[in-house]
């Protein structure tokens, strides 16, 4: 069995586009960071059995259309990445151009969730709560803001990436960056994959 040596490994890595790499840093970080909050939601669940309670306060129904959607656009993506493969130009435009709707509808629903959510004062900073010393409601809230927060962000960039590089292959150029906005695209689905099962269906 021959050992790998440095220098072999060293050419390897080499090979490995730059951009795709940087990516691949880029996304771990982003895992390792909803990862701990997952985590640390999870731990305080577990310690916690009421907040299904609050999780019963979110809708299920617009979590659900809000995963069907990010389905959708992942899809679409992969499509647009097939065109850029193919050097068809004018497809890699509507199918990039299909995602970037799929994100302004993800978040249009999540807007219109947050509005109902906070009229009907399920906030972390809630009047009723805190008069009420419900401090472990105020909790769940916190994270649920602060995940689907923050996941919302990641979407957002993703947007505006990809209008950025639909504007470069447009006139032609960086038709490999589509592959990049892909895997990027692709994280965002996977961690709400997991955010829908924990702050929606676990009730």
């Amino acid at each position: 069995m021959e050992a790998t040596h440095p220098q072999h490994l060293s050419l390897n890595i080499k090979k490995v586009p730059q951009g795709r790499m940087g990516l691949w840093v880029l996304i771990a970080g982003e895992l390792v960071i909803f990862g701990g909050l997952i985590a640390c939601y999870l731990e305080y669940r577990l310690r916690y059995p009421q907040w299904k309670e609050m999780a019963a306060h979110t809708s299920t129904f617009i979590g659900a259309l809000n995963t069907v959607v990010l389905l959708c656009s992942s899809y679409t993506i992969v499509r647009a990445h097939e065109a850029a493969q193919k050097g068809n130009i004018s497809k890699v435009l509507i199918w990039m151009s299909c995602t970037i709707a799929g994100g302004f509808m993800f978040l249009i629903d999540k807007g219109i969730e947050y509005y109902r959510e906070i009229n009907e004062g399920f906030t972390f900073t809630s009047p009723a709560l805190q008069q009420a010393g419900d401090h472990v409601g105020s909790l769940f809230w916190s994270f649920y803001y602060i995940m689907t927060g923050l996941h919302g962000t990641h979407v957002l960039v993703g947007m505006i990436v990809m209008f950025i590089i639909m504007m470069q292959v447009r006139k032609g150029k960086n038709l490999h960056r589509v592959e990049l906005a892909g895997m990027y695209w692709h994280m965002v689905d996977l961690i709400w994959i997991f955010l829908f099962p924990l702050l929606y269906i676990a009730k």
